[in-house]
């Protein structure tokens, strides 16, 4: 599980959609699915899981406003701007009380260190990656204290 407390903040390219969080960090890691491949376009996915109680939207300059989303598969929300189309972050039932920002989003990106990755069976067969982070085939446990 991932300790690490502090205050960090992101936003999309027009910075119309930020967020703010503080506390504990439970999630970093790649994402290799499909769904989320797709929905940034991209060969692999790096989020930032943090929990809900000590996260913020701020949409328009309005605190508290939740951004638009797309209900992608039952019980998930993927988050975005709907201004620029940024893709900010996924919230799914199956991991309660969190929310996985993606981490291109953070003010700090350069800070965002993975500790592991989801979805590896999933992954494409030209990405190359030279990591010793574990791999998980499907999906990481729902307790943070039981994931890598």
């Amino acid at each position: 599980m991932i300790t690490t407390t502090s205050s960090s903040s992101g936003h999309c390219l027009c910075r119309n959609v930020r967020y703010r969080f503080e506390g504990p960090r439970t999630w970093a890691c790649f994402c290799h699915c499909e769904e989320c491949r797709r929905n940034c376009a991209a060969p692999i996915v790096a989020y930032i899981g943090v929990p809900l109680d000590g996260f913020r939207w701020q949409v328009n300059e309005q605190e508290g406003t939740e951004p638009a989303f797309y209900p992608s598969s039952q019980g998930v929300k993927r988050f975005f701007c709907n201004q620029c189309g940024t893709p900010m972050a996924f919230q799914a039932e199956h991991y309660p009380g969190e929310i996985h920002l993606y981490a291109a989003t953070l003010e700090n990106p350069q800070d965002f260190e993975p500790s592991f990755h989801v979805h590896y069976r999933e992954k494409l067969s030209w990405l190359h990656l030279d990591d010793s982070l574990h791999r998980y085939p499907g999906s990481a446990p729902a307790d943070p204290d039981q994931r890598i």
